[in-house]
């Protein structure tokens, strides 16, 4: 499993906390790349009111050959032209306020469950639903020990 993390931000005291503002209160984005099989590749962490699509960029310059299914917030002319630019095929649904409507494989797009049922297996281990660690890189070591019992699983 090669996992990753894409840390940009640096807190007050110069340490990435990946602890966001928002109105429910302090949160944390997992970002994931699974496979066919729904097995984490590769994972980074982004604040809470970061948008997806800021992560998407670096954790998907190495899928080459393939198709990348993503949702609506992955929707962007920069990403697909890279992921064509990889030979990856883009399945993502087109956002409704897009001038250019992107045509979208339904069949294919059903797949994305599997990326959805990762993040379901992961939140049952409570000390990542609840993020008990402050620091980023901590909290990153336990999303990789609960991603490494997901693979044997």
């Amino acid at each position: 499993m090669c996992a990753c993390t894409k840390m940009a931000a640096v807190g007050s005291r110069g340490v990435f906390q990946a602890i966001g503002k928002s109105r429910g209160g302090p949160t944390t984005k997992i970002h994931a790349v699974v496979d066919a099989l729904g097995n984490p590749i590769e994972l980074a962490l982004s604040e809470g009111q970061a948008h997806d699509i800021t992560s998407a960029p670096g954790l998907l310059s190495d899928v080459h050959d393939a198709s990348v299914l993503a949702d609506m917030a992955y929707d962007s002319a920069e990403l697909r032209k890279m992921l064509e630019a990889n030979g990856n095929r883009s399945v993502i649904p087109s956002n409704p306020t897009r001038a250019v409507q992107y045509a979208l494989d339904r069949h294919t797009y059903r797949e994305r469950w599997l990326v959805e049922d990762f993040f379901r297996r992961l939140k049952r281990y409570r000390r990542i639903a609840t993020r008990y660690e402050k620091r980023a890189r901590m909290f990153f070591v336990f999303v990789l020990l609960a991603s490494v019992l997901i693979w044997l699983a």
